[in-house]
């Protein structure tokens, strides 16, 4: 892959995550997780809540005078469940705090770390070659900070890139609205015509 496509990749990614939200790909990410690593554990979590809200429905349903061996044993049963559901949370709580703590490092190196080690790898290098004449005096500009005259280095093809994949996304963002609108404005137009009909011939 050349390094234009490289850095157009890097700087995609990054603002795709952004756009997406960290907070949902790491509910996401962290669900598959759970699900592959600590299946059984969630499950065994599941499994002691739906117990332990089956025994507080019977606790309340039974007198603590008329059936207090019943009472005893079912409250025992509930204050054990809770122990055990507070261990099992604590475990997850655990787990989930380690994984974010992984996922945000992931994020950051995949994102920002990539982009400024490459950025810093190849700061004599040209991205590509501008056709002379075309920039005038901004051609020194484009080539900053380390670039050969006349190229474009790869902090600003980083901030072009990023630029027009910013502008897409604003017209992307509007066209949906624009078609949402336009699909909720159809039944009220066709309602207003039904109700026209209708007072013509009433």
């Amino acid at each position: 892959m050349t390094l234009m496509a490289t850095l157009f990749v890097l700087v995609f990614v990054a603002e795709l995550i952004s756009w997406i939200g960290k907070s949902v790909l790491l509910e996401f990410v962290f669900a598959l997780y759970l699900r592959i690593f600590y299946g059984a554990t969630a499950a065994r979590q599941r499994k002691l809540k739906s117990e332990i809200l089956l025994n507080k429905k019977e606790l309340l349903q039974t007198s603590a005078q008329d059936q207090f061996a019943k009472w005893a044993k079912l409250r025992r049963s509930v204050d054990k469940g809770l122990a055990d559901l507070e261990k099992l949370n604590s475990e997850l709580a655990s787990a989930r705090t380690s994984f974010s703590l992984k996922f945000n490092s992931a994020m950051w190196i995949m994102t920002t770390g990539l982009q400024f080690v490459i950025g810093w790898w190849y700061r004599k290098a040209a991205v590509f070659y501008l056709p002379p004449g075309w920039f005038g005096p901004l051609t020194w500009w484009l080539a900053f900070p380390f670039a050969p005259a006349g190229s474009v280095s790869c902090g600003m093809w980083q901030m072009a890139c990023r630029r027009v994949i910013k502008v897409g996304e604003r017209v992307a963002k509007e066209l949906i609205a624009s078609r949402e609108g336009s699909a909720g404005s159809v039944p009220s137009e066709e309602q207003g015509k039904e109700k026209a009909g209708t007072e013509k011939s009433g």
